[in-house]
């Protein structure tokens, strides 16, 4: 089964115990720009969110993003 990123994102945010919220908060914090709660989750459920963002939240949740050659 595939996941999209905000099913992915939100299944490892129960994983390290926290919230949409505190992930804004994470976000602005690093990013300097402004990031709501309902922002963010806008953008998750729209399918919207830009790669570059996907990276920093992939980064605060100990992950990283890679490309793998199909084989």
């Amino acid at each position: 089964m595939k996941m999209n990123a905000n099913i992915q994102i939100r299944v490892l945010l129960a994983q390290r115990a926290l919230t949409i919220s505190k992930l804004a908060r994470m976000l602005e914090e690093r990013t300097g720009k402004s990031c709501t709660r309902q922002n963010l989750s806008n953008k998750l459920r729209a399918g919207t969110i830009r790669y570059d963002d996907m990276l920093i939240i992939a980064d605060i949740l100990g992950f990283e993003i890679s490309f793998d050659e199909k084989k």
